[in-house]
């Protein structure tokens, strides 16, 4: 069994956290929010300041929400890294520029500690139950130093180069992909209602047909529901598809259907839905037809 510690227990970091905890590793939870971290512990995390175990640690899972972040946790003022013992890996798991990744990996190195590029896909549910698709990219030293980690929370892992920078770039693909259909989905379901479809006959029988989506099928409920509790908020998409267009940028590549994606979260963004489910997109569509979606006042 492995000594783990994850920071971040958001709601992708606190299933991983978990996942790792239940395949009997020592695990360590690690959050800006302290009653995150005594949540944790009171269901068999490990105990203690990580920061005084690390020299135990066989690896470190970074689950925060950005590069500015990743980088904090691993060389901040109480960076993570330079205490970890050579031979360490460190999985970082935010969505984050291939480049980005790049430079981790070679200030690691610089410290005996391997880095796996392993961004991940799945949404809470299967981080919670250790069944994420994670795209990773690294050493083999690396992958097999990540290796406990990786079995105690995936259900996929996609082997995709022997350095740090092809996972995070599949993962923009991704990003690409989920951030535009989580748009489109709501704009279809609103379109809808415009036309006299009501939401939750929307998603029986989209669901059911071929202009349906993972995303469709996952975020289109919450809607239905009028339940906005953010397992993936609003704000990560202008984060996301702003890193897809960064990419798209240096490689003269045209994305202009993501430009629009990103537009409308942006727009939520600004009427103050930032905090909520991203599928709250959909009130930027309704508000503009003058529509009322379920659970609103009309």
């Amino acid at each position: 069994m492995s000594n783990i510690a994850v920071f971040g227990l958001g709601a992708m970091g606190y299933g991983i956290a978990s996942s790792v905890l239940r395949a009997g590793h020592t695990t360590y939870g690690v959050d800006v929010v302290p009653a995150q971290i005594q949540k944790f512990q009171s269901e068999g995390g490990a105990s203690g300041d990580v920061s005084d175990n690390a020299a135990s640690l066989d690896a470190v899972a970074v689950v925060v929400l950005n590069a500015a972040q990743t980088e904090a946790v691993m060389f901040g003022d109480n960076g993570i890294v330079p205490k970890l013992r050579k031979g360490a890996v460190v999985l970082a798991c935010a969505t984050v520029p291939p480049d980005f990744a790049r430079s981790m990996e070679a200030r690691c190195a610089e410290h005996g500690v391997h880095y796996l590029d392993a961004p991940i896909s799945g949404g809470a549910g299967k981080a919670a139950s250790g069944q994420l698709s994670i795209m990773a990219s690294g050493s083999a030293d690396a992958f097999k130093a990540a290796k406990p980690v990786l079995d105690a929370t995936s259900e996929t892992v996609f082997t995709l180069g022997d350095s740090a920078g092809a996972g995070s770039a599949m993962k923009a693909v991704n990003q690409l992909l989920a951030g535009v259909h989580i748009a489109t989905m709501a704009e279809a379901l609103t379109f809808g209602m415009t036309q006299g479809v009501a939401p939750e006959k929307f998603v029986e029988v989209i669901s059911k047909c071929a202009g349906s989506s993972w995303m469709l099928e996952n975020r289109a409920p919450h809607i239905v529901d009028g339940d906005y509790t953010p397992l993936s908020s609003v704000n990560i998409w202008p984060k996301d598809l702003g890193i897809v267009l960064d990419i798209a940028k240096s490689a003269q590549f045209s994305a202009p259907i993501t430009a629009v994606a990103l537009q409308q979260f942006i727009a939520a963004a600004g009427m103050g839905l930032g905090g909520e489910d991203d599928a709250a997109v959909a009130k930027v569509y309704a508000r503009n037809a003058g529509l009322t979606l379920p659970g609103e006042k009309g």
